[in-house]
């Protein structure tokens, strides 16, 4: 009888010991889905000097240092969406009547860097706006779960219907923001203007000065698609047919196309733009618009044809018949512009359009562009950490509401590190 009731609290001893043990990895477990405030070595240090000259002070005794030092990694579940908007600094109020009565649709197409993504939508989120994001299908699965389990937090966020797996220079790059265009015209927000941005912009214009450009005597009811008639060195884009090897590259088959559609003129310029809701409709559904998007579909980039061209139809709603390469939507250092447009790029040149540096942000700044393109985290940190910083005290000293200290990235600290600023 002893020797039962012995292996009977021996029994229960090892089941509390494995009960205590399988709670402590659920606890674990349970905790990871949550991305962690880690000490980046170069974050959550002081600016470098080259951005401390940028950033404005309110006395020549304190520096700035960033408080929003937490890494963004992917989510493996459903994160704690309070977390989420508190913790990674989003601005959840309208800062102002003037832009809560001008509501904006952005397109981002994104397929890697989770972190820098984050901190994009976070620089441009207002919820008055709304965001369609588009996720290449050649994206990692862990990485589509967490874009969507973040998107899952918010209202005014979603993810596009269809999505493709996008090649550059291909035409499923153009057709990426058209499945967007679908989806926003069936939103419930009343949006004015649709921007497309990919996963390496990042803006220099606040939402404030976003709608002010907007709705200024230029930009008031047109569509901003800079861009001139098609040059003739970029003319074998749109004479012979090219193929696209998915997710790959495109290549020319060497066969002559027709001519454009309804005796369109082909024009060149980018593929960024600022279009009107009406135009969106008129892309969505016009002969002319389908017409020219089925003509394209075998030709090379056609995302940097298609916008312009549409935009110097007649017909079309607020379009630029006359325009050029008017509209300041893009600050890039192009490498064939070297010493003109800009004096060098001090980062590196991938596909001749520089990533930039720290020491690459007064041109940027100056520009006063819409967006800057292109950033890489990895290869220079600095840069967007000086950036983003730059970018958000702008916003919160055009604020016309209280600002929340869960909105500020950084704070003022004294040289000798004894007091806070805020």
């Amino acid at each position: 009888m002893l020797q039962l009731e012995n292996a009977k609290y021996s029994f229960l001893f090892c089941l509390g010991i494995c009960i205590f043990i399988c709670s402590v990895i659920y606890i674990k477990a349970k905790s990871s889905d949550i991305p962690r405030a880690q000490n980046h070595s170069l974050s959550c240090h002081p600016f470098p000097d080259d951005c401390q000259v940028l950033l404005p002070s309110s006395s020549s005794t304190t520096r700035w240092q960033r408080t929003a030092c937490r890494e963004v990694s992917n989510f493996k579940s459903a994160p704690n969406c309070a977390w989420i908007k508190t913790e990674l600094h989003f601005i959840m109020e309208p800062l102002s009547r003037e832009e809560e009565d001008y509501p904006l649709a952005f397109i981002i197409t994104i397929h890697k860097e989770f972190e820098v993504f984050v901190r994009l939508l976070r620089a441009i989120y207002a919820p008055q706006n709304v965001y369609c994001i588009h996720i290449d299908l050649n994206a990692p699965l862990v990485y589509k779960a967490s874009v969507k389990s973040l998107a899952g937090c918010f209202p005014n966020i979603f993810l596009a219907s269809a999505s493709e797996r996008v090649t550059y220079a291909g035409f499923s790059r153009l057709q990426a923001d058209i499945n967007c265009m679908e989806d926003l015209v069936r939103s419930p927000v009343k949006w004015r203007k649709v921007i497309n941005l990919c996963g390496q912009d990042f803006p220099t214009m606040s939402n404030l000065e976003l709608v002010r450009y907007m709705q200024g005597a230029e930009w008031r009811d047109r569509n901003m698609t800079p861009g001139i008639k098609q040059p003739t060195s970029m003319r074998y884009r749109t004479q012979r047919q090219h193929v696209e090897i998915r997710g790959v590259y495109v290549v020319p088959k060497g066969i002559a196309k027709k001519p454009p559609p309804h005796n369109l003129q082909i024009y060149f310029g980018t593929a960024y733009y600022a279009l009107t809701r009406a135009f969106v409709e008129y892309a969505l559904n016009s002969s002319v618009a389908k017409d020219l998007l089925e003509w394209s579909k075998d030709t090379y980039s056609p995302d940097e044809h298609y916008w312009v061209t549409l935009n110097h139809v007649k017909d079309a709603p607020g379009s630029n018949i006359h325009g050029g390469w008017e509209g300041n939507i893009r600050a890039i250092k192009w490498r064939d512009q070297e010493g003109t447009a800009h004096q060098g790029c001090n980062g590196r040149y991938v596909r001749n359009i520089c990533i930039y540096a720290i020491e690459d942000l007064p041109w940027i700044i100056k520009k006063n562009s819409i967006f800057a393109n292109k950033f890489e985290s990895n290869s220079f940190p600095e840069a967007l950490d000086c950036l983003e910083q730059w970018h958000r005290h702008k916003v919160l000293q055009q604020a016309m509401v209280p600002i929340k200290s869960s909105w500020q990235l950084a704070t003022e600290v004294n040289i000798s590190g004894a007091s806070t600023v805020g």
